[in-house]
């Protein structure tokens, strides 16, 4: 047994059986003599013994209890603070554990595996059980793995409180993987972590002035202002022109109305008067927060200290503050409907001139339609051209000032997506809104500016470059930032010179990366 089941620092005296599925393997030290762990001398004069009961690695499918018989020895050097100590067994066990050494290492690759539930489960089976706490504590204590020092660091926030408490990201971009958490973004805490790193070559990171000085401070690595912020960058910038600009945009007429498509709702018909009284009262109320936020702003105060005084997002402040006219609600896109299977043949009646709702209900039904009679009613309502008889006289007469309103536009977050998105990648409808907005020139001007920043970063950071390319796109990135600073729309003045000051900083040839 002892050759055949090897227990480091200990031979075997006796092996038992316990119940069915256990065995009790008896063991002792093979040392004659112990060393004091204070002053490191060695005695043989045995004080007592004890036994400790640890598990260890099954054996046959069965557990393994150990009954290990532990020596306590004096220890005879009279300058030591120790009278007595434990015969030391470091292979084997560490102090007042419960488990083997060899056990625990086993259980914790299960658990890195599988985790701490699905692990204990597993463990289970496999004749080692534990429960799922211990699992994830042998994870915890497991030394991590050696790596070798970064080369290219990419840095961003992170929140760990979102709008009070942020920390700072640090991901090798070489193996993509995170490897460092900072507790704050402030340039002496990232300074510190690259005085401590001093391999790091290439810095990737956001338009943060404050991990620009800090990479500045104490590292003389490449700064590269990646592609992704850049992109996003942009888009916000677009996002707050539209939100001051937006209220001008939507008295715009239409270029070219797109078709409904199918299954699209139109606008309710007609509204009842409960709804419109929510609706108005709704509008009120926003438009008294509107310009109690506009006359906070205007005496001097923060945007964050109104919204904690007035109770409203960060973002619905900003937007109000810079919005030169109260801000309308988008109008939010339906999903699927039930009847969207019955479309096709519920447009062929009414392009062949049936608008009884009653009639249209009746001939999906013959079909197996799913939808009830209140829904095919509500989907007629929608399409009329002549009142049904049913209608309130009240309703009879059209709203000119609905019909006047035409395509209501959608909101600011949705036209900055529509003009950072290369134009190839528009429907005809996304189009035909696009077309709309840039009948306004300054609006005109945004858009072609933003479209050409963008092409201009996809293109140069698609593909391998030459340096004569390089150098193209470099030129390219200039002549765009003067055109930018001279377009007289302070939003896009800021976002250029913001660029500029970037590429000055961390080197014109590294900022279009």
């Amino acid at each position: 047994m002892n050759s055949l089941s090897l227990i480091p620092g200990c031979r075997i005296r006796h092996v038992a059986p316990q119940g069915q599925n256990a065995f009790v393997v008896a063991v002792e030290g093979r040392a004659p003599h112990g060393r004091c762990p204070a002053c490191r001398h060695i005695s043989a004069s045995v004080h007592s013994a004890y036994l400790r009961h640890p598990a260890d690695l099954p054996s046959f499918g069965r557990e393994i209890r150990l009954r290990v018989h532990v020596r306590r020895f004096y220890c005879r050097n009279q300058t030591c603070p120790k009278q007595t100590f434990t015969e030391p067994l470091p292979r084997l066990l560490r102090p007042y554990a419960r488990r083997t050494r060899r056990l625990a290492k086993a259980q914790a690759r299960i658990g890195i595996a599988l985790g701490g539930e699905p692990g204990a489960r597993l463990l289970g089976h496999l004749a080692m059980p534990t429960r799922a706490d211990t699992v994830l504590r042998l994870v915890r204590d497991q030394p991590l793995p050696a790596q070798k020092p970064p080369h290219i660091v990419g840095v961003d926030d992170w929140a760990m409180k979102k709008g009070r408490t942020y920390g700072s990201i640090l991901v090798d971009l070489e193996r993509r993987k995170p490897i460092q958490l900072l507790p704050d973004r402030t340039a002496s805490t990232f300074s510190a972590w690259l005085r401590r790193h001093p391999a790091v070559e290439i810095i990737a990171r956001d338009r943060s002035s404050e991990y620009a000085k800090g990479a500045a401070t104490a590292s003389k690595a490449i700064q590269v202002a990646d592609r992704w912020h850049r992109l996003l960058n942009a888009r916000q910038m677009v996002e707050r022109w539209l939100a001051k600009a937006h209220v001008r945009l939507r008295r715009l007429p239409l270029v070219e109305k797109p078709p409904v498509a199918l299954g699209q709702r139109a606008r309710a018909y007609p509204r009842t008067r409960a709804e419109q009284a929510a609706s108005a009262d709704s509008h009120a109320r926003w438009q008294a927060l509107y310009e109690e936020v506009r006359q906070r702003h205007a005496r001097g105060e923060k945007l964050l200290a109104i919204s904690r005084t007035m109770g409203l997002a960060r973002g619905t402040v900003r937007k109000f503050a810079q919005a030169d006219s109260f801000p309308g609600r988008a109008v939010r896109q339906p999903g699927p409907r039930i009847l969207d299977p019955d479309l096709s043949h519920l447009n062929a009646r009414l392009a062949a001139g049936s608008e009884n709702a009653t009639a249209l209900w009746r001939g999906p039904q013959d079909l197996g339609c799913a939808g009830s009679p209140k829904q095919v009613y509500r989907w007629m309502a929608e399409r009329r051209t002549t009142p049904a008889k049913t209608t309130a006289r009240k309703w009879r007469s059209p709203n000119p000032r609905r019909s006047a309103a035409g395509t209501p536009l959608p909101s600011p977050k949705q036209l900055a997506w529509l003009l950072v998105r290369p134009p190839t990648a528009l429907d005809a409808t996304e189009a035909a809104v696009l077309a709309r907005v840039q009948q306004d020139p300054e609006a005109a001007t945004v858009a072609d500016l933003v479209q050409r920043f963008c092409t201009l970063f996809r293109h140069c950071c698609c593909e391998r470059q030459t340096r004569n390319s390089e150098q193209t796109s470099i030129k390219t990135l200039t002549a765009w930032i003067a055109e930018a600073r001279s377009s007289g729309i302070q939003a896009v003045e800021t976002f250029a010179a913001g660029v500029e000051q970037d590429g000055l900083a961390s080197g014109k040839r590294r900022a279009l990366q």
